[in-house]
């Protein structure tokens, strides 16, 4: 958690240097465009996939005492990876204008030519990131993590040094080049670690003999399926939002916004709830597993639903606060804000997806999950071109229906994963979550009812003042209807600050 939260201020500072510099013009929509094509081709290739696939293969090997083996198969794979990369990624820059043309419609020659520049330069970093991806595998199977965490904010810091140092001689391009540099830092931060591995050994030749690589390619299967259609769906938004200038940069930065309060609400409490639902299930404790699901559910919801009202009602003040300087203007944070109203209103459905989904793998379930997020992101797809057609009949920006289309799918993709994990644990105690929710909703009305006033109150005053000061009043009315309805999420708070002050004399629960 703490590795996340570094990369989630790196991220956010490569975020406001990068629109300081360049805001929602031309050239950033090309940047952010001509990055969408390496993402999608990693993530298909050497992504989710291969690591839900590589590494539970990986570990079985070194479990049994097969190190040998083990190291052949993860030589066998970087090999395989690779190679299918690298001949993608060729393809890719060969017919980079073509693929350009088709990936985006409303550029103009000159901004399409720019997207395609821009898209051979990055081209190099999903061949260095399926490396590096799995590095990653194979330290978290040693179960080495503190250097695979912080991976990702070498990649900011690659994109930073760009914007610093690379874009003053070179314009855009630099900043292209700045995430081929990250890519390589992300690779680069985790090779002493992977050097200090007992007994590695690296071996040439494909393995395509072996079962082992066979099983690889057998459990990427269904992964595949749902990692595709949902990359298809970045792409089709990508083309989407493409005919209004600024748009594609708006809708980029919105989500990534709003995936930073569901990082710290959501992903970090996920990854500490893994080991305890894998326990419970290991021991045979479905009921014990139940009621942990629901606490859990309910603690999310009562950090969730206030910040989805606050995000939502200080969005404005809290983006210029952030980004608007240099070529980020008004206009800009006005684009942004417009997506990132409809995104978040979709932080509470992603916030249970992610709590929801852990409960699937510690069962050893991950077909309902993926079967489940490919028919949603199918549906994202139809929304996306339903939503860009009414909101441009009733005269909104139309990239705005992108970004509701993201938030009802993930509203339906989290109704079908509590479907069916109901009937799998045979319950989910409804009741305890509704009755948490009903109090955490009290709460975040008197929460944004002050926080309405607060706006009001300081229209005229700083974005910092605002945002700030919003945030802390707004923070103090919910813990205080909280106190008054006894939400026992409170009290489980206080007693975790407790526990930790006096952690050195006392035994984990």
């Amino acid at each position: 958690m703490i590795a996340m939260i570094l990369v989630q201020i790196a991220s956010l500072a490569s975020s406001i240097l990068i629109t300081r510099a360049f805001g929602t013009s031309a050239e950033n929509d090309a940047f952010n465009a001509a990055n969408t094509l390496p993402n999608i081709i990693y993530n298909l290739v050497a992504g989710g996939a291969l690591a839900s696939a590589f590494v539970p293969t990986f570990t079985t090997l070194l479990t049994q005492g097969k190190r040998g083996t083990a190291w052949k198969l993860a030589s066998s794979v970087i090999n395989l990876v690779t190679l299918i990369l690298v001949v993608v990624c060729a393809v890719a820059a060969i017919f980079a204008p073509w693929v350009v043309s088709h990936m985006v419609q409303g550029y103009d020659a000159q901004k399409a030519a720019l997207t395609a520049q821009l898209l051979r330069i990055q081209l190099c970093s999903p061949i260095i990131f399926g490396i590096s991806g799995l590095f990653m595998g194979i330290l978290n199977a040693h179960q080495s993590f503190w250097w695979t965490a912080l991976a990702p904010a070498m990649y900011s810091l690659g994109k930073i040094f760009g914007v610093l140092f690379l874009v003053p001689h070179w314009g855009v391009q630099g900043l292209s080049y700045g995430v081929v540099l990250g890519a390589g830092l992300h690779a680069l931060i985790q090779l002493p670690s992977l050097l200090h591995l007992p007994e590695r050994k690296y071996q040439f030749g494909l393995g395509l003999h072996m079962p082992e690589v066979r099983e690889v390619a057998r459990l990427m299967g269904p992964r595949l399926i749902g990692v595709s259609i949902v990359q298809l769906n970045f792409l089709i938004n990508i083309s989407l939002a493409s005919p209004w200038p600024g748009a594609v940069t708006a809708i980029t930065v919105a989500f990534a916004m709003m995936l930073i309060p569901e990082a710290f609400i959501a992903q970090a409490t996920a990854i500490a709830a893994l080991p305890t639902f894998s326990a419970q299930v290991a021991r045979g404790q479905p009921e014990e597993m139940r009621s942990s699901l629901a606490m859990l559910l309910r603690a999310v919801l009562s950090l969730a639903l206030p910040a989805t009202l606050g995000l939502i009602l200080l969005r404005q003040p809290v983006i210029a606060l952030i980004y608007q300087r240099g070529e980020f203007t008004s206009d800009s944070t006005a684009l942004v804000s417009w997506a990132l109203l409809w995104y978040t209103m979709g932080l509470i459905f992603h916030s249970v997806v992610e709590i929801v989904s852990r409960a699937f793998y510690a069962l050893h379930d991950t077909k309902t999950p993926v079967f489940v997020g490919a028919v949603a992101m199918s549906f994202n797809v139809g929304f996306s071109f339903l939503f860009t057609w009414l909101f441009g009949l009733v005269g909104w920006q139309p990239f705005g229906g992108i970004a509701l289309a993201n938030t009802l799918a993930t509203a339906l993709e989290m109704c079908g994963q509590l479907f069916f994990m109901r009937r799998r644990l045979g319950g989910l105690h409804l009741r305890l979550i509704g009755e948490g929710f009903f109090k955490a909703a009290i709460a975040t009305l008197a929460m944004s009812m002050t926080l309405w006033g607060w706006i009001t109150l300081t229209s005229a005053r700083a974005f910092w003042l605002i945002s700030l000061g919003g945030i802390v009043v707004g923070g103090l009315v919910y813990l205080g209807v909280m106190v008054l309805v006894k939400a026992p999420e409170l009290q489980l708070l206080l007693g975790l600050v407790h526990r930790l002050g006096h952690g050195s004399h006392t035994q984990p629960e």
